[in-house]
């Protein structure tokens, strides 16, 4: 009887335990946010994530903070650092992600309506067009430079992207430059590497307006953002168009290019979507 009471004693606290446990790995189970991986849209992520309150970063931390300067995690959220481009497939495995809009336009998603929280749009991560040092003045990139910096170009993206990507071009000109020999161009060829999305799809514009000239203009579309600099820094390509100045200064610092911009064109702010959450109620539940 007393070997009875002991076993029985022993299978009722075992019990408790394993309820115990188990009720405080739900309650310390972390919700994961995706965010990129290099450094400058790293800093953007957790800058749009302390905005919305969900932690805080050191002071000081600014566009190259990582997750190791956060230092207020009142949620428990754990901070997945990821390529940009594959963020918008590991929604389906994360509660949440801070995805670029030119990869969440590409796939399917409108930063403006499917998005949780939107950065504002900060000129200062204005995408821009880029060639290697020396060719800024060169009669292409300005030829090109001009038909970027259209109305035409202007008009297209205010009314393809309807806020989630903004022209951040002051005076829109009529894509041409009064400085450029068009005749002396004509049968040639500009070769630009770019995004999908929006960039290719900007471009197309230029396209058009370089090709009342003669001019033929070679969209290529990259899906990183390592080959289109180094394309470019090589002499492969003349320009490309993807990135924003802060991501070219770092990158330029690590990769001892010399890539300079030569025109900001649009910004797109950057979003965080819902994946395995469809709001940010979870976050509240967690705390």
């Amino acid at each position: 009887m007393k070997k009875t009471s002991v076993k029985l004693t022993a299978l009722v606290l075992a019990l408790i335990l394993s309820l115990a446990l188990t009720g405080c790995g739900s309650k310390s189970t972390s919700l994961k946010i995706a965010v990129p991986n290099d450094t400058t849209n790293e800093a953007r992520a957790l800058l749009l994530l302390q905005e919305n309150g969900i932690i805080k970063l050191r002071d000081g931390a600014g566009i190259t903070a990582t997750k190791n300067d956060i230092v207020e995690n009142p949620y428990n959220v754990e901070i997945v650092e990821a390529e940009a481009a594959r963020l918008p497939d590991m929604l389906k495995d994360a509660d949440y992600a801070v995805i670029n809009s030119n990869y969440a336009i590409n796939a399917g998603l409108n930063p403006v309506k499917d998005s949780l929280a939107i950065e504002g749009s900060s000129s200062a991560y204005a995408n821009i067009l880029t060639v290697k040092e020396g060719n800024e003045n060169s009669p292409k990139i300005l030829a090109l430079k001009a038909a970027l910096e259209s109305r035409q170009v202007a008009s297209f993206i205010e009314s393809k992207y309807n806020g989630s990507v903004v022209s951040t071009v002051t005076n829109p000109g009529n894509g041409y430059d009064d400085s450029v020999d068009y005749d002396a161009l004509k049968g040639q060829t500009i070769t630009v590497a770019a995004s999908p999305t929006p960039h290719a799809e900007i471009l197309e514009v230029a396209k058009e307006i370089l090709a009342a000239k003669d001019i033929t203009l070679d969209i290529q579309v990259y899906n990183d953002y390592v080959v289109p600099n180094t394309v470019v820094d090589d002499g492969t390509l003349d320009a490309n168009y993807f990135q924003h100045l802060p991501y070219l200064e770092d990158f330029n610092a690590e990769n001892n290019t010399h890539i300079v911009s030569v025109s900001a064109i649009h910004v797109e702010p950057m979003g965080l979507y819902g994946g395995l959450q469809t709001s940010l109620d979870a976050l509240k539940a967690s705390k």
